[in-house]
């Protein structure tokens, strides 16, 4: 016979038993410290580990949401960070272009004060021969800014080179290391004539020849070499380089110099034209 609580106990008699557990209970709280305090001893030992589990995950839910919290701000923190990063950089780059520019105006300035006999005019190259080095190149001055064929131009230390075609707003520059130049120049305490040659293949080795110096000349390592006032198309006085070393002919007459330029025609950008040709000069 299956036994159902709903039929066969009376809530009356359910009730009844209850009441009389609760007079007890409360009957032996009276009288009986020792045995209500087990009683809460009992309930403590079921009742304190349920609540430090949820104390405990609590706290993790906590120091959860505070973890996404700080990843979320640190996340914020970082793009601006990059993106101060990447300001700065290019400020950086800004900067160091400017000074770079300020350099070249600063380089550009000295080198017009060594020539104060002339009229120049600044230009930028804007092309190159793609032969490594610049020895033809194109300016972005021309007929319009009074740049003629056979202006000279200037670089770094002296000579660079000489216009020998211009159109209204660019020219086009030969070098002075280029293999078709030559350049008349004077050398020595006593200006001795030479001819002070272009070529690539010496340049790659670090330097220029200037052939044809009368032996008797008194000409030493370390002499400035400058154009001379007998060049038909270079202004007098313009430093092309110093000698590194002397050579002998072989016709026992004249003796071949090694030519340190004084311009580095591995780099250059903003250059000086002489805007006063040969022609034009009197001396």
């Amino acid at each position: 016979m299956k036994f159902n609580p709903k039929k066969d106990i009376s809530p009356k008699y359910l009730f009844l038993a209850l009441s009389i557990i609760c007079i007890l209970l409360l009957g032996l709280s009276l009288f009986s410290d020792s045995f209500m305090s087990g009683v809460r001893g009992l309930f403590g030992k079921m009742i304190t580990p349920m609540q430090e589990g949820v104390s405990n995950i609590g706290e993790w839910v906590e120091e959860r949401f505070l973890v996404f919290g700080d990843v979320k701000e640190l996340r914020t923190e970082n793009e601006e960070l990059k993106k101060r990063n990447d300001e700065l950089e290019d400020q950086i780059s800004r900067n160091q272009a400017e000074l770079t520019e300020l350099a070249e105006l600063r380089q550009l300035y000295m080198l017009d004060q060594m020539y104060p006999e002339y009229n120049k005019t600044a230009a930028r190259i804007f092309s190159v021969e793609n032969t490594g080095w610049f020895n033809e190149f194109y300016i972005n001055k021309g007929l319009n800014d009074g740049v003629y064929e056979d202006c000279n131009v200037l670089y770094d230390g002296g000579l660079l080179g000489i216009v020998v075609e211009s159109y209204d707003t660019y020219a086009r520059v030969r070098a002075i290391i280029d293999d078709r130049s030559k350049v008349t120049a004077s050398i020595g305490q006593n200006s001795a004539l030479c001819t002070v040659e272009g070529s690539l293949s010496t340049y790659k080795d670090g330097y220029l020849v200037a052939i044809d110096i009368d032996k008797e000349a008194k000409v030493s390592v370390g002499d400035r070499v400058i154009t001379s006032n007998v060049s038909d198309r270079f202004l007098y006085g313009l430093t092309i380089g110093y000698v590194t070393e002397l050579i002998p002919d072989p016709n026992n007459l004249t003796v071949t110099a090694r030519i340190k330029t004084a311009v580095d025609f591995s780099s250059v950008r903003d250059v000086l034209v002489i805007t006063d040709r040969k022609q034009e000069v009197t001396y």
